[in-house]
This record gives structure tokens, C-alpha cells and sequence, in this order.
């Protein structure tokens, strides 16, 4: 069985680890939300098909032990989802180490739509197992109207780049700036 872990997995990418697990991933799952971890965790027919990990991604030490925790429960992890603010980068490189293993793993950075992609990938310094991918979050347009994803169809983005195994992938649009719902 795949081992997946999902940063951020109890807010906008909700639907994520209930997908994963619908593949057949075992997934763990980093949030800060003890009672959102454990509404994910009753969505799902099999509730040990997921690891709640109730953790701040900023608390890099406890983040480190939780990692190499639920690896030595679950396996090594095949896929990680992480989604994590870019002032915080150095949590995706200690992360990846604790992650780091002899076989293949995919990463799926989530960024923001104010991100500098080529700017986050060429500042991280991960591991040659990593196949590192970017999903951008944008915005949509609704006739003359902007607006912010929502939770499903951020999922839904997420879900579609991990699929097609894309390098870059945005959700929604990015501009034009001025449409940007600020």
C-alpha cells in the first residue's frame, strides 16, 4: 500500500487525503486542528486508512519527530502534499529530509497565487529521490466578478495535478492582476 502524507490536509484540501485513500494510499495527515483531524478521519469507511498528525508545520523539531514517527508506523512515504506558506520553505527542506528515502518520492508544493514559482523551486534544496511539483493557486472569474477558489476546487486542482503528474500546475487563473480578488 502507498503511504501519502498531506500537510494542511484538514482546511482547503479536505477532500484530498479522502481521495487518496479511495486509491488505496494509506494517508497521513498534518494539521494544527485536533477536532478537524478527527471529523477527516470519520469521513472515511476505514478509519486506519489515516494517521491524524496534530502538529504546527512551524514547530520544525515536533514536525521532524511526527515525520519519522509516521514512517516508522506506515512505511516510507511515496507522496507528500504540502501545504505550506513560502516565508516557511526551510519546513519543506527538513521535511524532505526526514522524508528522504532510497526509492523515488513525489513532492506537490501548494503555493499561493502571489507566489514566485521559479523563485520557491530554485531556492530549495531537496534530495535527487524528490520529484519536486508546484500546484499555484489562482482565482476565477465569474462573468465581470473575481473571486477565491473554494475548498473543493482547490482539492479538485490538487487532485487533477498529482494525476496528470504535472510539473506546474495552476488552479483557476492568475490574472490579469487587476482582477484579482484582493
Amino acid at each position: 500500500m502507498k503511504h501519502a502524507l498531506v500537510i494542511g490536509g484538514t482546511g482547503m484540501l479536505s477532500a484530498l487525503p479522502l481521495w487518496l485513500v479511495k486509491e488505496g494510499c494509506h494517508v497521513s495527515v498534518i494539521g494544527r486542528s485536533e477536532e478537524r483531524l478527527v471529523h477527516l478521519r470519520s469521513r472515511v469507511q476505514d478509519s486506519t486508512c489515516i494517521t491524524p498528525i496534530s502538529v504546527d508545520y512551524r514547530q520544525e523539531e515536533l514536525l521532524r519527530e511526527q515525520i519519522r514517527w509516521t514512517v516508522g508506523q506506515n512505511g516510507p512515504l511515496d507522496l507528500v502534499v504540502a501545504w505550506i506558506h513560502s516565508p516557511f520553505k526551510n519546513v519543506l527542506e527538513t521535511m524532505a529530509r526526514e522524508v528522504a528515502d532510497p526509492q523515488q518520492w513525489s513532492l506537490f508544493h501548494v503555493i499561493g497565487s502571489r507566489a514566485n514559482p521559479e523563485e520557491i523551486k530554485t531556492g530549495l534544496s531537496l534530495d535527487g529521490t524528490c520529484s519536486y511539483r508546484q500546484v499555484q493557486l489562482g482565482f476565477m472569474m465569474e462573468g465581470e466578478s473575481s473571486r477565491w477558489l473554494t475548498h473543493k476546487e482547490i482539492s479538485n486542482g490538487v487532485i487533477e495535478a498529482i494525476k496528470k503528474d504535472k510539473q506546474y500546475h495552476v488552479v483557476g487563473i492568475l490574472g490579469p492582476e487587476n482582477r484579482i480578488p484582493w
